[in-house]
């Protein structure tokens, strides 16, 4: 098996149980497995390949993406949708999203990982919801794993239209039969339960306004049959929380507990409006959070209540949303943002520390998605981590902590990634497919369905 020697790290930020920070050191990786984490000198001195670090890199578990939307990125900036929120945006681009086909789900879920890995990502959940024309979740599992990001594919689903009282056009939505009937195809296709796992597969109904109950409950039941994940939309506006009281007669909390969605196999994305009782339910059920600050804040929807969540012991990590909704896909900087906002939220500057938004970007995102194979570095964990170059004029004058300055400052791209133990970026540039081509294809198809 081939071995991977990353030494002369400026610091190696562990984020394992006793959040090590080792000035130094560095990494031996066998395969895709972490073997030893240390001083540089107490590491084997050779390997097949070795990453020198020169005391200007520090080095970072890979981050966790725990909600996102891949083909959204072909439809950024949209006039129509740039000053509305959620429900009038969601309006304004289903249109356009209705002409999407398998090759823009392809070029968009590459371009998306592209973003996400010079931003410091490793793993990524995305929610498909729609498959309109030719789509289909095959084609982006597929573009994923050419280009080597660990993955989490969410077979999403919207089964009521207009028509039926729901908020999207009727011809975007499936029948409930041919939703389930998929969903059972997809994880007896792809999932893979084992550590270490490149794809699983979560369900991933879309939202209050969007799916029925019966589709939520019958998606807990298949899910729970083949031990996956469940994951929707909750709580993201006042408006959604207005949808759950009309047609549910209760608030988003207890509508998802009325149809089986809490438990620590379940996350829901935004909870920018959960309640307080809410808040304490999930946090006895292990129910995880998506929190999602820049989108909250380009949709107008507010600032979720992350040191409530966390104060009662609810799993929380960070999603970049939908770069329709973002419209950016730069992880490291979401972390900075989910920081920066939940001291706003609170009026204390005591109230989120760098070090705690760093770990919603890893550990939190790792629990959120039931892993226990990634989020920190230590000896039998995943060979998935980046570095980050320090000797940058954006980090001049961070040498008392050059760590917080990582979330403090603006963190640009990353210099070296490796998931799975394979270099995926190297010196900055992605290793694992031609970008400017891609860009190229993107670009025109990108043209072609906004026109």
């Amino acid at each position: 098996m081939a071995t991977t020697l990353i030494k002369n790290a400026h610091t190696v930020v562990t984020m394992d149980d006793q959040r090590r920070e080792i000035r130094r050191g560095g990494l031996y990786l066998r395969d895709r497995v972490i073997e030893q984490v240390g001083p540089t000198d107490s590491l084997p001195s050779t390997a097949d390949r070795v990453l020198d670090l020169a005391d200007r890199q520090i080095v970072l578990p890979g981050l966790v993406n725990t909600h996102h939307h891949f083909f959204q990125n072909l439809t950024r900036v949209v006039p129509a949708a740039q000053s509305s929120d959620l429900f009038g945006w969601l309006q304004a681009l289903y249109p356009l999203w209705s002409n999407l086909t398998a090759e823009g789900i392809r070029l968009s879920a590459q371009l998306a990982a592209v973003e996400l890995m010079l931003s410091g990502c490793t793993t990524a959940s995305d929610h498909l919801y729609l498959f309109p024309n030719d789509c289909t979740l095959d084609d982006e599992i597929e573009a994923i794993q050419a280009i080597g990001l660990r993955f989490h594919a969410s077979r999403g689903s919207m089964s009521v239209g207009q028509s039926q009282g729901g908020l999207p056009p009727d011809t975007l939505v499936e029948s409930e039969a041919a939703i389930l009937q998929d969903s059972q195809r997809l994880i007896e296709q792809y999932h893979d339960p084992s550590r270490y796992a490149m794809t699983r597969i979560t369900l991933a109904p879309c939202s209050p306004f969007s799916v029925s109950p019966d589709l939520m409950r019958a998606s807990a039941e298949l899910a729970r049959s083949y031990d996956v994940r469940l994951h929707t939309h909750l709580a993201e506006t006042s408006d959604d929380v207005a949808y759950s009281l009309e047609k549910f007669g209760l608030r988003p909390g207890d509508y998802a507990a009325s149809v089986g969605w809490l438990g620590p196999d379940v996350w829901h994305a935004h909870c920018v409006k959960l309640s307080d009782r809410a808040i304490r339910t999930f946090g006895e059920t292990g129910t995880g959070v998506a929190h999602c600050p820049c989108s909250n804040m380009r949709l107008a929807s507010g600032i979720a209540p992350i040191r409530a969540l966390l104060d009662h012991g609810v799993p929380v990590g960070l999603g970049v949303d939908g770069a329709s909704s973002n419209d950016a896909t730069h992880l490291l900087q979401e972390a900075r943002m989910a920081f920066l906002l939940a001291r706003v939220r609170a009026e204390k500057a005591t109230d989120m520390t760098a070090r705690e938004a760093l770990a919603l970007a890893t550990r939190g995102g790792a629990q959120v998605l039931g892993r226990d194979d990634i989020g920190h570095l230590a000896p039998g964990m995943a060979a998935d981590l980046v570095t980050i170059d320090i000797d940058r004029p954006e980090f001049a004058g961070t040498h008392a902590d050059p760590v917080a300055a990582l979330i403090f400052c603006q963190t640009g791209r990353v210099c070296h990634s490796f998931i799975n133990g394979q270099p995926v970026v190297s010196d900055g540039c992605v290793t694992t497919l031609e970008v400017s081509n891609l860009l190229r294809l993107h670009q025109k198809y990108g043209y072609q369905l906004a026109t």
